[in-house]
């Protein structure tokens, strides 16, 4: 870029095409809400069939389309916003330059040239010659210290300034600082050019209307090309405060513009997601486009691993008949690890796209994805309607191995429970909550046996309810039931005991404790505290007793387990613990959500608040 190209240029209309391109991106957006919340919904609560299931699969297709339209041109509009902003400030510093001349009675020529009259003191009755001076981009602003072992930049200022003084014409200096700063602005408007424009020509997608997982992962590498390129112009956007207060977050995102917010998310998704305290809707965007780019990179990485070869070999002896394959054991060494950490990744995020797609289907309103990442076990925060307008809100901690490959069936004990809810406030808003937040115990010996896995969960649990909280308007505003299923109630104890667990309720489900003795001593209240536990299980563990739902009568297998030994405390279906003891009809550790089971009625009913209603035992 030259002098005449920055003179003739308006940044303002790279501004206007970003606000086209995040029209384009918002329109997308409400697109793919609507194709998926509305249109796809209504298709499956009302029709079925073959003709359907193609419908839904064809919708399913253009959900996605409108889905990559709005993360690329969010990226667009950021990129142009960056490109802008940078050309603005050159713009600023070159008119600034111009103004100067102009007051100096300089001219400047089309080549960025200064041009300065005769003046001076006369010598034999004459001024000093003026002239015309080229600046150059090396120099700074005179007044600031020089170092010329240091800074070259600095010794060129100051070769311009020593030849200043002893130049007779006074105006030849100044017109050499115009002239350097023009040259200036010139270099930093050809940067951002040189910057941006391969960027902004590298955000183009195929000419196809398949969206494919090389698709998401050139989004994803998109993003980060932004991100880096924007650097400078993502300066002035404060950061999130530390120290994830849920209402510091809320304060920090409400008070950033909208062109703040949108530049922000669309490079920082994965951050945005995670943040306590924003508005449901702006943390389902943001892990939406995680999800999406995750989803895409796990499976090209698992297409991307070679068929494993056959295990076994004819050995041509008579014994041994087969020997290993060497083949098979260097595959096994190199890939089998990583190929069944992307299946069980792929297996937890391919439950949560199918929650996506199921909105509408009996019922079920739409979901939320209120976080999202793959680091350990997995995280996965899926809601079933949305939990900033709802009148009745449950939570759902689940136990001993918990990780993301088990999303498809929490996601289910929670959309089953919204359904049973729902049934029994009609009118009323509900949202219910699968909380997978946490690195759980993977074994029942030992893991499960420690509770600091249980200490290490609550601070993150603590902080989600309190976001909840936050973003519902107040602890009046829904009554929160919070359930902890197995070792997911050892989290609630942890969770109370570290600080104030924002729940009206708390249910306790096949609990082998609490970290306390009474039910007094919990957030919730005695009277508030409601326990589950089946008398028959069939989930064994290897000390010789039943895992969960002993109490009363049984405790002796307390003696055995940490929870009632080392850690010393009743367990919440003993009748001394003081909970509410729900009636139960589960076979198993975990069949408290068979649909329209008693177990689930009643867990409903205290979601519901209809406490009357509750069959007790």
């Amino acid at each position: 870029m030259d002098y005449a190209a920055l003179t003739a240029l308006k940044p303002s209309e790279f501004t206007e095409a970003a606000d086209g391109y995040k029209a384009v991106s918002s329109m997308a957006d409400q697109a793919y809400g609507d194709t998926e919340g509305q249109i796809s919904a209504r298709l499956r609560a009302g029709l079925s069939g073959e003709a359907v299931d193609a419908a839904l699969g064809s919708l399913r297709d253009l959900a996605k389309n409108f889905h990559y339209t709005q993360v690329e041109c969010g990226l667009v509009a950021t990129a142009l916003r960056a490109l802008a902003a940078a050309l603005t400030e050159a713009k600023k510093k070159l008119e600034g330059a111009l103004e100067d001349a102009e007051h100096a009675k300089f001219s400047v020529g089309a080549d960025g040239s200064v041009s300065f009259p005769p003046a001076g003191t006369e010598k034999d009755g004459k001024l000093p010659d003026g002239g015309t001076v080229s600046g150059s981009a090396k120099g700074k602003p005179s007044g600031q210290v020089i170092d010329p072992t240091r800074d070259a930049n600095d010794l060129s200022a100051a070769l311009d300034r020593q030849a200043a003084n002893i130049h007779p014409n006074p105006n030849f200096g100044k017109a050499v600082e115009i002239a350097n700063r023009i040259a200036q602005a010139v270099a930093e408007a050809t940067e951002a050019d040189n910057l941006w424009a391969p960027k902004l020509r590298g955000l183009k997608a195929d000419d196809d209307l398949v969206v494919s997982d090389q698709d998401w992962t050139d989004a994803q590498s998109d993003t980060a090309d932004v991100r880096s390129g924007a650097k400078d112009y993502l300066d002035h956007i404060k950061a999130p405060p530390k120290g994830d207060d849920p209402k510091a977050n809320a304060d920090w995102w409400n008070g950033l513009s909208a062109d703040d917010k949108s530049a922000y998310l669309s490079l920082n998704a994965a951050q945005v997601g995670a943040l306590d305290g924003l508005p449901s809707v702006i943390r389902d965007e943001a892990n939406r486009n995680v999800l999406s780019e995750k989803q895409a990179e796990y499976q090209i990485r698992l297409n991307g691993i070679p068929p494993q070869p056959q295990k076994y070999l004819p050995s041509g002896q008579q014994y041994p008949a087969v020997t290993l394959n060497p083949a098979w054991s260097e595959w096994d060494k190199k890939y089998a690890k990583d190929k069944e950490s992307l299946e069980k990744n792929l297996k937890g995020m391919n439950a949560i796209q199918a929650r996506f797609d199921s909105t509408g289907k009996e019922g079920l309103p739409e979901a939320y994805l209120l976080g999202f990442d793959t680091k350990g076990g997995g995280r996965a925060i899926v809601a079933n309607g949305n939990p900033d307008t709802a009148a009745h809100t449950a939570v759902f901690v689940p136990g001993t191995f918990t990780n993301i490959t088990k999303s498809e069936d929490y996601i289910h004990h929670m959309s089953e429970l919204w359904k049973e809810t729902h049934a029994k406030i009609p009118g009323q808003s509900v949202s219910t909550i699968t909380w997978i937040g946490y690195e759980a115990p993977q074994s029942i010996v030992p893991e499960a046996m420690e509770k600091h896995f249980a200490e290490e969960a609550a601070p993150d649990l603590n902080r989600f309810m309190q976001g909840l909280e936050n973003v519902q308007g107040g602890d009046a505003a829904s009554h929160t039931t919070i359930i902890g299923h197995s070792y997911g109630s050892t989290v609630l104890g942890a969770a109370s005991n570290a600080g104030d667990l924002r729940a009206d309720d708390m249910i306790a489900v096949g609990s082998p404790g609490m970290l306390v003795g009474h039910a007094k001593e919990l957030d919730a209240g005695e009277g508030h505290v409601w326990s589950q536990a089946a008398s028959t299980l069939d989930d064994q563990v290897p000390l010789g007793g039943k895992f969960a739902g002993l109490g009363g009568g049984n405790s002796w297998w307390k003696e055995m387990l940490p929870f009632g030994s080392v850690w010393g405390q009743n367990v919440p279906s003993d009748e001394d613990f003081g909970a509410n003891i729900m009636a139960n009809d589960a076979d198993s550790h975990t069949d408290y959500w068979r649909d329209h089971s008693l177990s689930i009625r009643n867990q409903a009913s205290v979601v519901a608040g209809q406490y009357d209603r509750v069959q007790r035992d």
